[in-house]
């Protein structure tokens, strides 16, 4: 099973797990923030290792479904994906997107 498989799935497993809490959208967040940054632990160490790495697209996606905080804290912590200038654009755009994507929904549900 692929590390990227692994993440899809626990993912879904977050999903669920909120879903079922009395109060979803908290504990989703902290279950995707928590998921980010432990996948960027496990991507480190596989870089260490030379394992199999976790795709790039994952640790975005991740960040852009809310993870960007777990994500930002596990650059810091495990000093990972830090000094790729590609990947740093491309985080700070999805950044941007959830934030922009936050505000609309927000804006459509009480802005009006």
């Amino acid at each position: 099973m692929s590390m990227n498989t692994v993440c899809c799935v626990l993912l879904i497993l977050a999903a669920g797990t909120s879903l079922i809490s009395p109060y979803p959208v908290p504990v989703g967040l902290l279950l995707i923030n928590l998921l980010t940054l432990l996948i960027y632990g496990a991507d480190k160490l596989a870089a260490r290792k030379s394992w199999r790495r976790i795709p790039e697209s994952t640790l975005l996606l991740f960040g852009l479904l809310g993870g960007w905080a777990g994500a930002l804290a596990g650059q810091q912590l495990f000093r990972h994906k830090t000094q790729k200038q590609p990947f740093r654009t491309r985080f700070m755009l999805s950044i941007a997107a959830n934030i922009a994507a936050v505000l609309l929904v927000l804006w459509l549900e009480y802005g009006r």
